[in-house]
């Protein structure tokens, strides 16, 4: 399986939230450019955009990205989105995901390989995630349906068990950390048959901490990443709203090199 045009569509997970690089746009690389770059080995006229916005609810995603990624005529469309809407105080995911499937029936019938995700399984992530699982587990079954109904590529992220791992995120626990995000373009690049050479990325040893420590860890969340969420949530603003997409247009991914 090969592809010259690749575009990638959703929020903070597919912008590359997490994965720092300070000399790429928006200071983030992820997994989306680490695919693009295995896509582009060799191929000296593959064309990556990236449209995704960090903090983007699935309507936004739909309106703003859709129609700009179809005019793009890629042959690849990789779209993640849902998770920021199941995370606000009342959500309607059946509403939701008709909306979804009838972006992915688009996308699909523009004769590109689509690839769709399901969320991450949020057992084990403190209260706030614990509690919501019962709405990411029916969304990542009915994104399962519409894969299967439409003939998208699925990315299952709920049974990736190596992201029980801590070490795979970052300290803000809702995102992917570098080694989160190398994992996840192997994922997406098995899942489309790609042939590839990614392999994950080291992990440092993880420190034994006391109880003492835990909760010094959790509260300085609570205060650094919880507390500035909610602030957001109550306000009516998001992290992306002065944040514009990285690659809008073709660029060939040999020009992201980065440490």
């Amino acid at each position: 399986m090969s592809f010259s045009r690749y575009v990638a569509l959703g929020d903070s997970f597919t912008e590359g939230v997490g994965d720092p690089a300070p000399d790429l746009p928006n200071g983030v690389r992820g997994w989306a450019d680490r695919v693009a770059a295995a896509l582009a080995a060799g191929e000296p006229d593959f064309g990556y955009a990236n449209l995704a916005i960090r903090g983007r609810k699935l309507g936004p995603i739909l309106t703003e990205q859709i129609e700009p990624a179809i005019a793009l005529n890629p042959d690849l469309i990789t779209l993640y989105a849902g998770g920021n809407d199941v995370l606000r105080l009342s959500v309607d995911i059946d509403a939701l995901m008709a909306s979804y499937d009838e972006a992915v029936a688009r996308l699909v019938d523009t004769g590109a390989r689509v690839a769709i995700f399901t969320p991450h399984d949020t057992a084990g992530g403190g209260r706030l995630f614990d509690a919501l699982r019962g709405r990411f587990a029916i969304l990542a079954e009915a994104v399962r349906e519409i894969a299967d109904r439409r003939g998208a590529v699925i990315v299952d992220f709920w049974r990736l068990e190596d992201y029980r791992d801590w070490r795979l995120w970052d300290t803000d626990r809702l995102h992917m950390s570098p080694a989160g995000h190398q994992r996840m373009a192997i994922a997406v690049l098995d899942a489309l048959g790609v042939a590839h050479d990614l392999a994950p990325l080291p992990l440092a040893e993880l420190p034994e901490s006391s109880p003492r420590e835990q909760f010094a860890e959790n509260l300085r969340w609570t205060r650094e990443f919880l507390g500035p969420w909610l602030g957001r949530r109550l306000r009516g603003t998001s992290s992306g709203d002065d944040i514009t997409p990285k690659y809008p247009d073709y660029i060939h991914p040999a020009a992201l090199a980065t440490a």
